[in-house]
């Protein structure tokens, strides 16, 4: 599988480590930055470019890391067809993927534990899409990537 990684400064030896782990496991890693933890860099730029390689085909998955995950979760789901989602560990990763079609996986290098995160994004790997009644909810925010916004329900 092609796999695209990005972390700013906050998020880099966790993506380090997350992009290590999966070329062991055979899978085809596109690291798109940054290079170091020493220079500050903005999530933005890393979160936007690994949702638009996923969104554009050039990858199946995305994993993204910052402080939190949160910020550059943010700027990957500004991407257009990406559903990234901060995950804290097995339970959540493994959801993520099951009842929300997470094509972008999250984490904080300063908030998620090595084992933690290993675990996770080996079950972020393993699972897939449930669909059935899950399927409705992903077209509809399928739809919010469109033109064709979904009506506001209170």
């Amino acid at each position: 599988m092609r796999i695209a990684v990005g972390s700013d400064h906050a998020g880099y030896e966790l993506k380090e480590l997350l992009a290590a782990h999966l070329a062991d496991a055979g899978h085809e890693v596109e690291d798109l930055g940054t290079d170091s933890a020493e220079i500050s860099v903005d999530y933005p730029d890393f979160g936007a470019a690994v949702g638009a390689v996923v969104a554009a085909g050039r990858a199946e998955l995305g994993v993204c890391t910052c402080g939190t995950g949160m910020g550059i979760a943010m700027a990957a789901n500004k991407i257009p067809g990406i559903r990234a989602a901060v995950v804290h560990d097995v339970t959540t990763a493994r959801l993520a993927r099951e009842h929300n079609d997470a094509n972008v996986v999250c984490m904080g290098g300063r908030t998620t534990g090595t084992q933690t995160a290993l675990d996770a994004i080996d079950a972020f790997l393993a699972t897939s899409f449930e669909a059935g009644r899950h399927l409705r909810r992903i077209d509809e925010l399928a739809r919010l990537d469109s033109e064709e916004r979904a009506p506001i329900r209170p």
